[in-house]
């Protein structure tokens, strides 16, 4: 029990400082426009870099992931919500594996 507790509060920390040190340390650097627009599109970027392979990952066939991102791509390009996007996603691939696989 105390082993976990621990492990636990090692995770938090090791979780928590990387989010709060940019904060406590570049709170009042004022970084020029060109570096505040690509900073702002970091957060996208890692997100596409984590999504992207597990898009081809997801199953056996490469096509059954491939589904997915282009029924989350068309719903995201029609204005839906992100749960919508991800719900729909999940409900089309689900219909999918229950009909033809």
């Amino acid at each position: 029990m105390t082993e976990l507790f621990w492990m636990i509060i090692g995770m938090g920390i090791v979780t928590y400082l990387p989010r709060m040190l940019p904060l406590v340390v570049f709170e009042k650097i004022r970084f020029p426009n060109f570096w505040q627009g690509v900073l702002k599109n970091v957060p996208y970027a890692i997100l596409g870099a984590l999504i992207f392979p597990g898009i081809f990952f997801i199953h056996d066939e490469m096509w059954f992931g491939l589904l997915g991102a282009t029924i989350a791509f068309l719903l995201s390009y029609l204005g839906a919500n992100i749960i919508i996007v991800v719900i729909g996603s999940i409900l089309f691939l689900s219909s999918i594996s229950y009909f033809f696989l």
